[in-house]
């Protein structure tokens, strides 16, 4: 096994120093048009872009992102979130691994996607950048023998977000295991329970705050009997505080 992993590592070090741009990808992730692509210095700055991206900044070029933040890039207060963020990481936090969001596009439309953000290091170890991407949540496969009993406990979270939903008793209305559902759930939805659960209650707490009712109103209409958990879960997936967000998507239209 130990002659495996290092004849393993022999062959990526000698692909490795023979790759004239190490960042080829980047044509690569210019051919998704549901991903996006990015590899950022350790001041924040945009490296490497690719069109997807350009595209969901409202831009035509990639020389409108290079050696920009996002603080520059995305309006506020977006960007100062997401560069606060690429700075965490860049401190050696942690990476971030499939952090469910909602972004908001330049017409203010709202899309789902799960982000991961890893640190860039040299050979001595230390942070040299960040590169991540950000995919667009995926349709469902419902082709899954599986589709139609996880769909039950799908159901329940759509109707009833607002009550405590419960692992145990999802898979009970699946007829299934804790183990199971999520395993079903990941390989169906490319989610967990819980994070459909916040997509839901996210998904229904944007649309409340097109409206006039308060934001401790919405909170407990969407399942949280506490106001502050509420905010810090809605900033943690829009990144914007649901006030914030009242004011930002009220100006639909505006680039």
């Amino acid at each position: 096994m130990g002659r495996m992993h290092k004849d393993t590592d022999s062959m990526r070090h000698a692909i490795g120093a023979q790759i004239a741009d190490p960042f080829f990808a980047e044509g690569l992730f210019d051919a998704l048009p549901d991903v996006v692509f990015f590899v950022k210095d350790v001041g924040g700055r945009y490296v490497v872009v690719n069109q997807t991206l350009v595209q969901r900044c409202g831009q035509r070029h990639k020389s409108a992102l290079i050696g920009r933040t996002p603080a520059e890039v995305f309006a506020h207060p977006f960007g100062q979130t997401y560069l606060a963020q690429d700075m965490a990481v860049l401190a050696g936090d942690a990476d971030i691994e499939d952090q469910l969001e909602l972004h908001l596009y330049p017409n203010r439309d709202p899309g789902w996607c799960l982000t991961r953000k890893t640190a860039l290091r040299d050979a001595q170890g230390r942070i040299i950048g960040l590169t991540g991407i950000s995919r667009d949540l995926a349709m469902a496969d419902k082709k899954n023998p599986a589709y139609r009993k996880v769909a039950a406990a799908v159901n329940v979270i759509h109707e009833q977000y607002g009550q405590p939903l419960q692992l145990p008793e999802l898979a009970r209305i699946a007829n299934m295991s804790v183990a199971q559902i999520e395993r079903y759930f990941l390989r169906i939805f490319h989610l967990t329970p819980r994070q459909m659960i916040i997509q839901t209650r996210v998904d229904a707490a944007s649309r409340m705050l097109n409206g006039d009712a308060s934001v401790a109103d919405i909170a407990q209409a969407c399942g949280y009997g506490d106001h502050s958990a509420f905010t810090r879960q809605f900033k943690a997936t829009t990144g914007l505080t649901p006030s914030q967000y009242r004011q930002v998507a009220g100006r639909k239209g505006e680039v």
